[in-house]
């Protein structure tokens, strides 16, 4: 835990909001606007879709404005994936840790979902929605390890204060064209980036999707990341308030 309680407390109920507020008011100008694009949006989207492509099977690289992903489904990208979350599920298993038991159970409940269970076709359809998707979930659990690992080097070495300032800087990128295309839809993403279709016309054109149907899955997605942050932000606040009394009790004894 922090040395100082009430301090740590601050920072759990301001950091959040005030990374959030920054990147909006950056989001407000053009350049500003870019500038989140280029540096944090960019590449979460491009994770976005790699992860998603990892999950259905997919040895995915993402690399700056794309992702390589190959014609098939691989063997090297499922096992990797899948060992990372049996470790996560055995770590926290061996140190009591229920959360991190749940989150690996969770996630390769997942993986065999996504890896046996759909077609090729609807997993292509799930990696493309993957950018702007998984990315803002992405963004959001990046928020969210701010409240979390505070006896590890993620938090002794400030790492979650770089964190949450991506995570803040790539949600409001991402998720700011669905906001905007919900009240605007001359705002969806339509057209090419460098000779390459967009996300949004490839779920159009191959995929069959209506435009109001791609702009509320997005921003569906979106509000849902929305209620989790608010959730954990509201735990981590309260959790870190619990700890204020007790160092003080300690202290007295």
């Amino acid at each position: 835990m922090a040395a100082d309680p009430g301090l740590e407390w601050k920072y759990c109920v301001g950091a959040i909001p005030a990374a959030l507020a920054i990147a909006l008011f950056i989001h407000t100008f053009g350049p500003g606007r870019a500038l989140l694009r280029i540096v944090f949006g960019m590449p979460i989207h491009e994770l976005g879709h790699a992860v998603t492509a990892w999950f259905c099977g997919y040895a995915a690289i993402p690399v700056l404005w794309k992702t390589i992903i190959p014609d098939g489904r691989g063997f090297v990208a499922p096992v990797a994936l899948a060992a990372a979350s049996g470790w996560m599920l055995y770590r926290g298993y061996l140190e009591d840790r229920w959360p991190a038991v749940a989150a690996g159970a969770v996630l390769l409940i997942l993986q065999v979902i996504a890896t046996f269970g759909i077609s090729p076709k609807t997993a292509r359809m799930l990696i493309t929605f993957g950018g702007d998707g998984c990315g803002m979930i992405l963004a959001t659990l990046l928020m969210c390890s701010f409240f979390f690992g505070k006896d590890t080097q993620l938090y002794r070495s400030s790492l979650r204060w770089g964190f949450v300032g991506i995570g803040a800087a790539a949600f409001v990128d991402l998720y700011g064209a669905w906001w905007a295309a919900r009240l605007d839809r001359s705002a969806v993403p339509l057209g090419t980036v460098d000779g390459t279709v967009t996300d949004s016309i490839t779920l159009i054109g191959m995929h069959s999707w209506k435009i109001p149907q791609l702009i509320n899955n997005f921003f569906t997605v979106g509000v849902c990341c929305l209620l989790v942050l608010a959730a954990v932000y509201a735990w981590g606040v309260l959790q870190a308030r619990l700890a204020i009394p007790e160092q003080t009790t300690g202290l007295r004894h």
